[in-house]
């Protein structure tokens, strides 16, 4: 079975490893630069995960998970947050949002996956 990733992410260097790590793993991946245009995409694609910048240009990733937490088709899709944020930050925000788990920037390849991995196996 194939899985399907929408990645949120408005860093072209982030979003280009996210997506090389996770085709290496024969994953779909679908990429929006912007809050608004990863909801729209979400709603369309009804992915299986959804790797969510915190920091976007638009609409803050805080933001994007609440409003993809209440939408019926969507709120059970597990949502990592991929942040720069200080450990301690990330773990609240993870919390507070309905984030299912955080993943710290730098991006660490093997650390990555793992956590990808164990999201889209639920």
């Amino acid at each position: 079975m194939t899985h399907t990733v929408l990645m949120i992410e408005d860093n072209a260097n982030n979003a280009l490893l996210v997506k090389r790590i996770l085709t290496a793993q024969a994953i779909e991946v679908l990429h929006a630069w912007t809050g608004e245009s990863g909801l729209q995409m979400a709603v369309e694609n009804q992915p299986d995960l959804i790797l969510l910048d915190l920091g976007l240009p638009d609409i803050d990733g805080q933001t994007v998970a609440t409003l993809i937490k209440r939408m019926p088709p969507l709120a059970g899709v597990p949502i990592i947050a991929v942040t720069a944020w200080p450990v301690e930050t990330a773990q609240d925000m993870v919390k507070a949002y309905g984030c299912d788990a955080y993943i710290a920037k730098p991006i660490n390849a093997k650390d990555f996956w793992a956590v990808v991995q164990t999201h889209l196996k639920k």
